[in-house]
């Protein structure tokens, strides 16, 4: 029985182990998911949903004790109903994002397991559940629920507002009183409030626009809005209001005014009212037009019109992108290289579009210097992008989309905009189908970022984020449902559009001309070069001046040994100038060049060149540096030989005899036959200095003629080399690698020899059992 289980178990060996290896690599697989669930699963909002997600860390600080309301969804990413519910929590987050400071969203994903406990905190068994939370909550609130009822974003903003009228002292801070207003109470407004505007929407008891007004102006200073049913007939007279809802501006004179809107809905109501004079968003600087006029940026104001779109901003941010965005980035390859191909091949659709040196803002100029400008740049040429696609009758919908996508993504400096702008493409660019369904989206998701980034920081006080087109610039692209919603009208909206990116629309006021812009980048090309040949000029005597720098001591070290190879070469020496003196001509008039010249040329040529392999390892470049003093004798010494042989028609042969090497300054007595200032030497000197000059300056052997120079930059190592094979020589270091190598790659052999030796003995052994 043994016997068989064993030869079973021997069959299938390989099997088990296979099984075994799946079935761990599976269990660490599945641990993982388990003790790291958020690395799998993702939320339905994110922070460019302007909805606060929760989660353990800060669901305390959030709900508990806090100035303002908040209702929070408690949902399942898994669930369905939750994923269809989400878009209009998102709309929901933008229609009331005024609302901040008194009510704010909230989310938590209870399908999370760190989430879970939370969830089961506040009683929640189903998807998605609505719970509203008080300012000032205490740690045991378990939140009001949202009975049954509209799940769009009308009624949810109704549901809200009851549930704020509702509320219980303490009353939140920063919310205004939503109640109704009396006559007694107007008359006597002025007297405790020091606001300028006072707005009084006229409505009946079941209209929510007054209440919806008045929040949407929480973040407003210098006015107040109050809401007058039709019931207060005192009032009512008094004013002379026959239309339900209507807008009276009442002032501390006792003056009033109507305030007139292209319809009598509330989106148009707090358009006009956060444009009145003297509103402003709270924590902004009042504007100031007179600054305006006196330039409070660094470049000189330059009125515009603020419905047209300038040629001058479309070309500032063709020069903002290409020359300076794009040259953070020293290397772009792979997919930043096909990005920036893409970008480029949609720029090139820019109608008459040139590049300019530097930038000059018109219509996206800001009131101070980090105000407005590229990023409106951006969005400006991407929605002429959109529609000059259309224009040129485009085959690919999303061309110009995804290569602003890919661009921002891969370039664009501010990373945070870059997230959230891909947040938005994930969401729905998927969606676009037609060139102008382009258009659209495009408009949308501009409209998106206005209204998360209306009251920030970065907001133009004068250029306030706003909803655009305004309903003074379009008006038809303006409707009103018959809830009294406000709602786009797509069709004038596409119009409106095509109209105002069009190419015939641009203006070309503040252009530089063409025939100067191309002038300015001559120059500046010009320039550009001189400067690098300046630059070429200066390495060069840099490069010049170190190699007249003294020797290093390494070479003091080598000088026995090149003293030893000169003895060797004194007959060669003494043929070369015998050569020399037959060249000479009779009248002793015309020379060779001195032999240290030469080597100069052969040192600078030498230079250049890139250090060989040579032994099969790089050999490291010698330092060429020339020595000063040896330079200035030798120089010396040519003057010297020149004015010897003007006397005399030949040169005398001496016996080539080793002298010692002349100090600076040694042999510098005047001479009166000369008229040099020194002794006059002889063609042999100066032969043998030179020799000893190239051994100690290049550490190399003289191998070719004087007349050639031919230096050999490196050595002969032959007393170095251990052994040699093919010209290739081999140090002792070398050769023991080697043998070490071969030992260690035989017993490697050996061992493998072995291992399948007793291996195929187990198996034959194993088959031999009966």
């Amino acid at each position: 029985m043994a016997r068989r289980c064993c030869r079973a178990t021997s069959r299938f060996t390989g099997e088990i182990h296979t099984n075994f290896r799946e079935s761990f690599i599976s269990t660490i697989v599945l641990f993982v998911c388990l003790t790291f669930p958020f690395t799998t699963e993702a939320g339905l909002y994110t922070a460019s949903d302007q909805i606060v997600i929760l989660t353990p860390d800060n669901v305390d600080s959030v709900l508990v004790n806090s100035t303002a309301a908040l209702v929070v969804e408690f949902y399942a990413s898994w669930c369905g109903h939750c994923i269809a519910f989400s878009p209009e929590w998102k709309r929901l987050a933008r229609d009331i994002k005024e609302w901040k400071p008194a009510v704010d969203l909230a989310a938590i994903d209870c399908a999370n397991g760190d989430n879970g406990p939370i969830c089961s905190r506040f009683g929640v068994k189903g998807y998605p559940t609505l719970k509203f939370f008080h300012a000032y909550s205490k740690p045991d609130s378990k939140g009001q629920g949202f009975r049954e009822g509209p799940r769009d974003v009308r009624g949810l903003r109704h549901k809200i507002i009851e549930k704020m009228e509702t509320h219980e002292e303490p009353w939140p801070p920063a919310c205004p009183p939503l109640e109704t207003a009396s006559k007694a109470e107007i008359d006597n407004f002025f007297e405790t409030n020091g606001v300028e505007h006072l707005a009084l929407i006229f409505e009946t008891s079941n209209s929510y626009v007054g209440r919806e007004v008045t929040l949407d102006l929480l973040q407003y200073e210098n006015i107040a809005v109050r809401r007058v049913l039709k019931t207060e007939e005192a009032l009512v007279a008094k004013l002379g209001v026959t239309d339900f809802p209507s807008c009276y501006l009442y002032y501390p004179s006792g003056n009033f005014t109507r305030l007139h809107v292209q319809n009598e809905a509330r989106t148009f109501y707090t358009y006009a009212l956060q444009r009145l004079p003297g509103v402003l968003r709270a924590g902004n600087t009042p504007p100031v037009t007179s600054d305006l006029l006196k330039n409070t940026t660094e470049d000189q104001w330059r009125p515009f019109n603020g419905s047209r779109v300038y040629m001058a901003d479309l070309e500032s941010t063709l020069h903002y992108s290409l020359r300076l965005e794009l040259a953070a980035h020293p290397v772009i390859k792979g997919e930043a290289l096909i990005t920036l191909q893409r970008y480029i091949s949609v720029l090139a659709k820019v109608p008459n579009a040139a590049l300019p040196e530097g930038v000059r803002w018109v219509g996206c100029q800001g009131s101070k210097p980090h105000f407005r400008r590229y990023p409106c740049g951006m969005w400006t040429l991407f929605h002429v992008l959109t529609v000059q696609a259309e224009e040129a009758a485009g085959k690919d919908p999303q061309e110009v989309l995804q290569a602003m996508r890919s661009y921002v993504h891969s370039f664009f400096g501010c990373r945070a905009c870059a997230t959230h702008f891909e947040n938005m493409a994930k969401d729905s660019m998927s969606h676009v189908g037609t060139l102008s369904t382009a258009m659209l989206w495009l408009w949308s998701r501009h409209n998106h970022v206005n209204n998360r980034l209306a009251g920030a920081l970065s907001e133009d006080p004068h250029f306030p984020k706003i909803q655009w087109p305004s309903p003074e610039l379009c008006p038809s692209c303006h409707g009103v449902k018959k809830s009294g919603e406000h709602t786009w009208n797509q069709e004038e909206l596409l119009t409106f559009l095509r109209s105002h990116f069009s190419s015939e629309h641009l203006l070309s006021d503040y252009l530089e001309k063409e025939a100067q812009l191309l002038s300015r980048q001559k120059e500046s090309l010009v320039a550009r070069q001189q400067e690098k040949e300046q630059e070429t000029k200066r390495g060069a005597e840099r490069r010049a001046r170190e190699a007249l720098a003294e020797p290093p001591p390494g070479q003091e070290e080598e000088e026995e040994e090149e003293d030893e190879e000169e003895a060797q070469e004194e007959p060669a020496a003494e043929e070369e100038v015998d050569q020399r003196a037959r060249r000479e001509h009779p009248g002793g008039k015309t020379f060779e060049p001195p032999t240290w010249v030469k080597l100069e040329a052969d040192v600078s040529r030498q230079s250049q060149r890139r250090p060989s392999i040579v032994g099969l390892k790089l050999r490291p470049p010698q330092e060429e540096i020339v020595d000063l003093d040896s330079f200035v004798n030798q120089h010396y010494k040519a003057k010297a030989l020149r004015a010897a042989a003007a006397g005399s028609s030949r040169v005398k042969r001496r016996t080539l005899q080793r002298q010692e090497e002349p100090q600076p300054g040694a042999g510098l007595e005047k001479e009166p036959g000369l008229g040099l200032g020194v002794q006059p030497v002889e063609p042999e000197d100066l032969l043998g200095q030179r020799n000893t000059l190239q051994k100690r300056i290049l550490t190399g052997q003289y191998t070719g003629s004087e007349e050639e120079g031919a230096l050999e930059m490196y050595p002969h190592p032959n007393k170095r080399r251990w052994m040699s094979f093919l010209s290739v020589g081999f140090s002792r270091l070398d050769i023991s690698l080697c043998v070490l190598l071969y030992f260690l790659s035989s017993m490697c052999l050996l061992a493998m020899y072995l291992f399948f030796k007793n291996r195929l003995r187990l198996r034959r052994a194993k088959v031999a059992l009966p």
